[in-house]
């Protein structure tokens, strides 16, 4: 199988990286933080032990994290076949990292964005192989989300491609190509939706709950759009909407303050224990947001 470079040891680097050694694959997980490494590898075992309880297949944890390495020094990546990048959705983070990690990785591999809003072509220029790059975005949380978008920059070789869309079938994905653009498909309709539902709430037109219940009982959604929210991290909405905002330069992508506000706040949603709900033990609470 093959050696899977993972960097970002957040929710959704810690979701990939646990599909990819629950496939078979073996996996280096790279983060800066040691903290964010060691809570990355105790999810890690906590979703494994819990699939079957959440109707997932039963997961032997043990054999799963004996597939990970895991560690602070991109120097565990320098034999990956295949680097998933999985950072804060910063363009100056992103530059830095893969200025760094492209004269570290052997030649022959192929990085892979997972990134939500950042155009593929553009993120491929900070590196000496735009042919072996290739955008992917991952829904969360990623070993239960049976699809991904598949996306090539405008460099991206067949090869390459072909050689992700692989990986992503043996993690059990299907995967749905999307032309490269800022935002893609999903999150160029989710972030809208997400954002105009936080505006409701700073406008005081309805509460979290209400806004949610409406899009449950009314659409036939499984979760509402704040409840989507807090689930991918109220902070990376926030910077997926400053990306769309900054790319297209247009009004109907400027961020709801009450984003704003919350992420200065630290409420980033169920990663933090508080976003527009509550979270803990037993679930979501009555959300509290001013």
């Amino acid at each position: 199988m093959t050696h899977v470079g993972v960097v970002g040891a957040g929710v959704m680097g810690a979701g990939v990286a646990q599909n990819l050694a629950h496939s078979g694959h073996t996996v280096a997980l790279v983060d800066t933080s040691p903290d964010a490494v060691k809570q990355a590898l105790s999810t890690v075992e906590t979703n494994c032990r819990m699939s079957r309880l959440l109707g997932g297949p039963e997961i032997d944890a043990d054999e799963v994290l004996k597939r990970i390495e895991a560690g602070t020094e991109l120097s565990l990546l320098t034999d990956a076949e295949i680097v998933i990048e999985n950072i804060t959705e910063n363009w100056e983070l992103k530059r830095s990292l893969y200025q760094e990690m492209d004269p570290l990785v052997r030649p022959d591999a192929v990085f892979v964005a997972n990134t939500s809003a950042i155009p593929i072509t553009r993120l491929a220029s900070l590196t000496g192989r735009p042919r072996q790059f290739v955008g992917v975005h991952f829904m969360n949380p990623v070993p239960m989300k049976p699809a991904v978008e598949l996306i090539p920059g405008h460099h991206t070789s067949p090869e390459a491609l072909e050689a992700v869309r692989e990986l992503l079938t043996s993690m059990g994905k299907k995967a749905i190509p999307v032309n490269d653009a800022c935002g893609f498909v999903s999150n160029r309709v989710l972030m809208l939706t997400v954002n105009e539902a936080a505006c409701l709430v700073y406008e005081n037109v309805a509460t979290a709950e209400t806004v949610d219940e409406v899009f449950r009982s009314c659409f036939g959604h499984p979760m509402g759009p704040l409840e989507t929210a807090d689930l991918i991290g109220v902070d990376t909405i926030l910077y997926s909407i400053e990306v769309l905002y900054e790319h297209f330069a247009d009004s109907k992508y400027r961020p709801c303050p009450l984003l704003k506000k919350m992420t200065d706040a630290g409420l980033h949603g169920r990663k933090s224990g508080e976003g527009f709900y509550t979270y803990g033990p037993t679930g979501a609470t009555t959300p509290a947001r001013p």
